[in-house]
């Protein structure tokens, strides 16, 4: 039976420790379980985290093994190696994969029903990969996919409009990768069409200005990276965020990475794109209207994704 306050973490570096400190703040849950293939530092983060449940809910945090999860709600997947200098992404991609087949099956001979978040990277091949090896339901295994790239995009829209971000509507899509993509053509500022709020904003050269937000979106992990060598709030935050849209089964449209059924004209891939997310997991994906121009950079994207694909073993 699935415990509907119950969250595992697996993967304790710094994505996953920043993801379960933030969702110990949620109030979502009463038990986190913490998994890493390095023990002591599941233990020493689970210690440390644990110590400030006095400032915030009652809440039994505690690091373990893959025996405890087949109650959880939800399994956070954040385990996966960075990628090195003079490395291909194929190298990345074949490391990683590897890297979940030996956490996946542990996953699915628990016994697992719940939710299945894939954080690793590269998102959309890891979330695929998930979906071949876990035996779940397609619509149970999401990646967090571009919804961090959307909070990028919507942050700097609101910086660039002088307006609460909040109120910025507008998708990042395709791949979580240099091959994604701003849906412009459907982007709105509290329900006016964005280039029309730019121009109330004193802002008229729309294509420069959407060229530079995209590419600073886009860029953002690259700056961060060089900057302190790796990124790990933002991304928590959207593992909340995301973790809140199933918990509280709020039927929320969010954009993250799941297997495509013939949206778009897409199949047998996993890719980021506005999707209803609620307790069960997928509910529907949303084919937001694209351009011309919009549905060949999703089509690309898509061929860069599925090159990939077809050059992985994902057998388990």
């Amino acid at each position: 039976m699935i415990n509907d306050r119950k969250v595992a973490v697996v993967g304790c570096g710094f994505v996953g420790s920043s993801s379960a400190f933030a969702l110990m703040q949620s109030g979502l849950f009463s038990e986190m379980v913490l998994i890493d293939v390095d023990a002591k530092r599941a233990e020493g983060e689970a210690l440390d985290i644990v110590h400030g449940v006095p400032f915030a809910s009652p809440m039994k945090i505690y690091a373990g093994t893959y025996d405890d999860v087949a109650d959880a709600a939800i399994i956070v997947v954040t385990a996966g190696a960075a990628q090195k200098p003079g490395e291909t992404r194929l190298d990345l991609v074949n490391k990683n994969v590897g890297i979940f087949k030996s956490i996946i099956p542990q996953i699915r001979e628990s016994g697992f029903k719940g939710i299945l978040l894939v954080v690793a990277n590269p998102v959309d091949v890891l979330t695929y990969a998930a979906i071949r090896m876990s035996g779940l339901p397609e619509g149970r295994v999401i990646g967090s996919g571009t919804v961090l790239d959307t909070a990028r995009l919507k942050y700097m829209l609101g910086e660039h409009l002088d307006v609460d971000p909040r109120d910025v509507h507008a998708y990042i899509m395709g791949e979580h990768g240099d091959s994604e993509f701003a849906a412009w053509s459907s982007a709105m500022v509290a329900g006016v069409p964005l280039n029309t709020f730019c121009e109330m904003r004193g802002h008229r050269d729309h294509k420069a200005a959407e060229a530079r937000i995209a590419e600073n979106v886009k860029n953002s992990a690259y700056e961060i990276i060089e900057k302190k060598h790796a990124t790990y709030y933002g991304i928590a935050m959207s593992v909340k965020r995301i973790c809140t849209a199933i918990m509280r089964d709020e039927d929320c449209v969010l954009p993250v990475s799941s297997l495509m059924v013939g949206e778009y004209g897409l199949n047998d891939i996993a890719i980021s794109m506005p999707t209803i997310i609620g307790k069960g997991g997928v509910v529907c994906r949303v084919p937001v209207a694209l351009s011309d121009d919009e549905m060949a950079q999703l089509h690309g994207s898509a061929d860069a994704l599925k090159a990939i694909i077809d050059q992985v073993d994902f057998e388990a």
